[in-house]
């Protein structure tokens, strides 16, 4: 799980702790979210409207990429911004859209535990379209190890965690509680085949992009987040009525909006100077930090699922890594 080689010679193992260290904070504030956001919770409810935490996440990310650009952290190509190649990142901004409320619209069609269960096909979905889009090409052990990695998931979803006073899993932090059985409808199935696809796709098409654009990451992150903004603004303004932007706004949700921002700017130079499946590999470790920290903070109870779920999680990192 090593970045791309080169830089100056001397400053590999520099190099190597510092990637290192990124897909470690990665793996953290991926986990971190869901108890983050239960911590928000009033009355067991969300306080403020979802697009608004969306809104803000590509907002602050937008900043924070303009403010790295203005003070020199990442210099500026020369002779100005290339704007012309803004325009393919409004495809990665709508793909993101497109991603993230298909999650919300699945809940109509399937109960939250199915789709934490069946959602993990997208790990198939983004390992396909990685080999067909960069013409990558993954060996037996590799494919064994991603196989791996959704069955964790799958295991993990499915009962990983339960509340302390009982002895029936509950659904994953962040996830409706639900008393219905497992059940899917025919439209639900196909939502979550496109939801998979689009979730594939909207990874893969980002980091051939980024990887062909020979320039600065800020800049580029600058062109996705302004579209991401533009297009969340008008989701936002098309909800219909509802709290205000800041309405319902604590610190809690102060610090998801920071940290998902951050994870966004720090999955971005994923994208760049790794992969696609690296990133699978970071959001299945979360896992691990997510059912901790939901032990900690929430008082669930980790099960023998979690344990054996967290064994495959290691056992694929070993398979796909040590094949290279």
């Amino acid at each position: 799980m090593s970045a791309e080689e080169g830089g100056i010679p001397g400053l590999g193992h520099h190099r190597q702790a510092r990637w290192t260290l990124m897909l470690l904070l990665s793996t953290a504030m991926y986990g971190a979210h869901a108890p983050l956001l239960a911590l928000c919770h009033v009355d067991g409810q969300v306080p403020f409207r979802p697009s608004s935490a969306v809104l803000l996440t590509e907002l602050t990310k937008l900043l924070l990429c303009a403010f790295s650009l203005l003070v020199g952290w990442q210099a500026w190509p020369m002779g100005g911004p290339p704007w012309r190649q803004a325009a393919p990142f409004a495809l990665s901004a709508l793909l993101y859209g497109a991603n993230n409320n298909l999650v919300i619209y699945l809940q109509r069609y399937m109960d939250p535990s199915t789709y934490q269960v069946l959602s993990n096909l997208k790990i198939g979905s983004t390992a396909l379209l990685y080999c067909l889009c960069l013409q990558r090409r993954l060996s037996a052990r590799q494919g064994l190890a991603l196989l791996l990695l959704m069955i964790a998931g799958g295991f993990y979803a499915a009962g990983g965690l339960q509340d302390s006073w009982n002895t029936v899993p509950g659904p994953p932090p962040g996830a409706a509680a639900s008393t219905m059985p497992l059940h899917i409808t025919p439209l639900g199935l196909l939502l979550l085949i496109l939801y998979c696809f689009i979730s594939g796709l909207s990874s893969v098409y980002t980091e051939l992009l980024m990887k062909r654009q020979q320039l600065p990451l800020a800049l580029q992150n600058l062109f996705l987040y302004t579209f991401g903004v533009l297009l969340n603004l008008g989701l936002h303004a098309g909800s219909g009525p509802g709290p205000g932007l800041l309405e319902g706004f604590s610190g809690w949700a102060a610090l998801v909006v920071l940290s998902q921002a951050l994870n966004g700017l720090l999955m971005s130079a994923v994208m760049k100077h790794g992969s696609s499946i690296t990133r699978l590999f970071v959001v299945s470790c979360s896992l691990v930090v997510n059912a901790v920290l939901s032990a900690a903070l929430l008082g669930l109870q980790l099960t023998a699922t979690f344990f054996l779920a967290t064994l495959l999680i290691g056992l694929a990192m070993r398979l796909y890594y040590s094949s290279h």
